[in-house]
């Protein structure tokens, strides 16, 4: 245990398959508040960005979990191409609960880690979920790469082209396309950090890049890995835990991505925020924080 001000810091290591998952919890670990356990995007993106959400957990005194995902971050990082599918990412959670005691939750995935959290619910139907909030995420990956392709639409001319040029050839390795995908991902993900953006946010790390590129593929917009077929929009129908579902309005989850989802949730309610790309918790922060300080307290 270290404590940093008046926040305390909890890290360790899970022993998970042969491997190692890195886990960190901050807030008062004594808390009879329900545990907000967060689930971050990529895959392969690490728990870094989720350290802005330490300001909650100092303030509200409610214990917020977070980890890598095995293939990225201070977690083991195999060589193993086959580990890189859901099943291996939902049997770490699984075993993250069990292994740090969290029988009730409050469950959050951002991207992918929606993706996971979704998976997670709709298939193995975990005991203890007091709510769930999806984060800049999709139900569809079908759906996704269409709606990015149409952004695609509304780039610069140069932009396009170098995009369809290397999607036409499979090869996602020139200069034009780097700088295009660089343009895209800056005006609907993140970035470009600067000196002014919270040290988590300048931190170096070990981001997951096989992971990603295995399980999802070489770019937002064309998903050809193991979670190519993900589809899970009819199956969001069977799940009656409370969800809050969060998006920005120039976000790769866009607002058709959103509705969707909130259209075949049964007990959902949707915010939008209107200055965020991806990650309204970090272009939006207090405004995202404080919204999700009144959902939780309203499903504890």
């Amino acid at each position: 245990m270290k404590v940093s001000g008046i926040l305390d810091v909890q890290e360790g290591y899970m022993p998970f398959h042969g491997y190692q998952t890195y886990y960190r919890i901050v807030g008062d670990h004594s808390s009879t508040k329900t545990p907000l356990v967060l689930l971050h995007g990529g895959p392969g993106s690490t728990h870094n960005y989720f350290e802005g959400f330490d300001d909650l957990a100092a303030q509200t005194r409610r214990p917020v979990v977070m980890y890598d995902q095995l293939g990225c971050g201070r977690s083991s990082i195999p060589d193993d191409a086959q580990l890189w599918q859901a099943t291996t990412w939902v049997a770490e959670l699984q075993a993250l609960r069990t292994y740090l005691g969290l029988a009730e939750i409050h469950l959050l995935g951002q991207s992918w880690g929606g993706m996971l959290a979704i998976i997670y619910a709709c298939d193995y139907h975990p005991e203890g979920i007091k709510s769930l909030i999806l984060a800049s995420t999709l139900s569809s990956a079908q759906l996704w790469a269409q709606e990015q392709h149409r952004m695609i639409r509304l780039m610069s001319p140069v932009d396009q082209v170098a995009i369809a040029d290397a999607e036409r050839q499979q090869n996602f390795t020139s200069a034009a396309y780097l700088t295009a995908n660089q343009h895209f991902m800056e005006q609907h993900a993140s970035g470009p950090v600067t000196d002014a953006d919270p040290e988590f946010l300048r931190r170096s790390k070990h981001a997951g890049t096989t992971a990603y590129r295995v399980a999802w593929g070489p770019n937002e917009y064309n998903p050809t890995g193991t979670l190519a077929d993900y589809e899970y929009t009819e199956k969001l129908r069977q799940l009656q835990v409370p969800t809050l579902v969060t998006s920005g309005t120039d976000d790769l989850c866009t607002p058709l991505v959103a509705k969707t989802m909130v259209d075949h949730l049964p007990n959902a309610t949707w915010t939008l925020f209107p200055h965020s790309r991806h990650m309204a918790f970090i272009d939006e922060t207090p405004v995202y924080m404080a919204r999700l300080q009144r959902w939780l307290v309203a499903h504890d």
